[in-house]
Parts: C-alpha cells; sequence; structure tokens
C-alpha cells in the first residue's frame, strides 16, 4: 500500500522525491514514530536515480517508501528548476547524527546494520562517546551474500527482542533499499533508514567532504578520489548520463510518470 504523503514531490526521472529538508525529514520520521507506523526512508541522490531507471523493482521500492529525501545536489537542483525552493539536500551521515544526536530525541531505541566485521560496534562505540544520552541497544554485521534462513531468524530474534524504534541500514545502494523492503515487515522495528556510507564516515574510514564542494555538488568526485577502483563505474557512468536525461526531461523532450506523490 502505498504511503500518503504531506509534502511536494519532485519528479527526478521519474523518481518521486519529497520536497524536504534536514528538520522536515526528522519531523517525519518523529511522526512516524509516534503514530506507531511502519515504514522504511530512502535517501537518494544520482547513483540511486540511475539504479531505479535500470531496475523496476527498485522503482517500486522508492515509491512505496515513507520517506524519500534528496541525498544530492544535482536531485536538490532539479526540485529546485520545478519551482521547489524549499527542497534541501539530506546527507545521510548527517540526519544520523541529527537523529541519534538531539537528547530531546534520546528515548528512541536505535539499531546498526551494516558494514563489514566490527564496523558497527565501531558505529556504536563512536555515536556513545559523541552522544552518552542516546540509546543504542544492538548491532548487526549482515554477509555480503544473500542471507540464509537460519540467518533471518537469528536476527529477528535478536531484534524482537530489543524492540528498537530506527534500524540504520549502512549498505550500498540498491542493496539497501531491497533489504528494507524486503527485511521490513518480518523485524519489529517501526522505521528503517538506509544511510549507505555513513557507517564508514563516523568510523573514520572515509573522509567527509569541506562544505563549499558539498553546495557545489562534487561530493562525488571527492568520494571517486578516495575510492577510485571501487567508484569509477558508479560516478564516470552515472553523472553524465543522469545530466542527459535531466536536461531532455527539463526540456520537455523526455517525460517520466512517478510511481508516487503528485507530478510537480
Amino acid at each position: 500500500m502505498q504511503v500518503p504523503h504531506t509534502t511536494d514531490v519532485a519528479n527526478v526521472l521519474g523518481i518521486g522525491v519529497d520536497v524536504v529538508d534536514m528538520e522536515q525529514s526528522v519531523a517525519r520520521m518523529r511522526l512516524a514514530l509516534e503514530e506507531g507506523r511502519k515504514g522504511y526512508v530512502c535517501l537518494v541522490g544520482v547513483h540511486g536515480i540511475m539504479e531505479a531507471r535500470r531496475n523496476l523493482d527498485l522503482q517500486s521500492i522508492f515509491a512505496n517508501a515513507y520517506l524519500v529525501a534528496p541525498d544530492g545536489m544535482p536531485t536538490v537542483w532539479m526540485g529546485h528548476i520545478q519551482g521547489l525552493s524549499k527542497m534541501q539536500r539530506v546527507f545521510g551521515p548527517d540526519l544520523m547524527l541529527e537523529v541519534i544526536g538531539r537528547k530531546e530525541l534520546s528515548y528512541y531505541r536505535h539499531f546498526l546494520c551494516g558494514g563489514a566485521a566490527g564496523v558497527a560496534e565501531q558505529l556504536r562505540d563512536e555515536m556513545l562517546r559523541r552522544f552518552p544520552w542516546s540509546s543504542i541497544v544492538g548491532t548487526y554485521t549482515p554477509p555480503f551474500r544473500p542471507m540464509s534462513a537460519e540467518e533471518e531468524s537469528e536476527l529477528a530474534t535478536q531484534v524482537q527482542a530489543l524492540q528498537p524504534d530506527i534500524f540504520w541500514v549502512g549498505m550500498s545502494t540498491p542493496k539497501q533499499e531491497r533489504f528494507m523492503a524486503h527485511y521490513l515487515p518480518m523485524l519489529e522495528t517501526k522505521l528503517m533508514v538506509g544511510v549507505g556510507a555513513a557507517f564508514l564516515f563516523h568510523t573514520g574510514a572515509i573522509k567527509d567532504s569541506p562544505a563549499w564542494v558539498k553546495r557545489a555538488g562534487l561530493q562525488w568526485l571527492h568520494r571517486l578520489l578516495q575510492e577510485p577502483a571501487r567508484l569509477w563505474r558508479r560516478y564516470l557512468v552515472n553523472v553524465p548520463l543522469f545530466l542527459l536525461q535531466a536536461v531532455l526531461q527539463l526540456a520537455g523532450l523526455r517525460s517520466h510518470v512517478m510511481g508516487r506523490g503528485a507530478a510537480s
């Protein structure tokens, strides 16, 4: 069932992206938790948009998300060009800090899932060091392969015992989106939030970009320079294709029907 939305939605190559900023994203998450609603939150940039263009299942996952926030300046610029000036970037690692770090939200229970062996535990320790009032009740390192039935049962049992409010998923796109859509109905948690490389940012494995680099929409280049072997194809293929298709959409030469929200 598609979730009703209270915000405007930008059409980014057929993917509906909510017109929100950081404060509105946090507010939407709080509303879901207060109402006891189950849902998942996607943070989408150029890579996610282009993956969805190639994969119908990912389009459906985005269409049924509780919230799809713009994690990338090109996504934000697409909204602005459509007259949606209130849209601002919601960077996954920053969203994690905003939610876990706010004292007024300290009663929420968090679960960290993602990264290589030991990364989730390192992240838990770092968050508790920075925000000792926060409540991080559990961690899990998923295998890189699909989980076995036994592993799924173990995870479900662990989550049922801990009852976290927010289940943070730190994987690559589209793996984390598929993980959330598949496992949310099985797990005793309310919100699942896919934050990509946030686990690596906050444990120091990846350096964050300077603010001016983010504002210029060049964070992808900063990431590429840090991990060229892994990311060259993602950025050097996706970015030009995105720009071409964005120009065609904005010029009215190609139309895209969104799967969620109202067209903008």
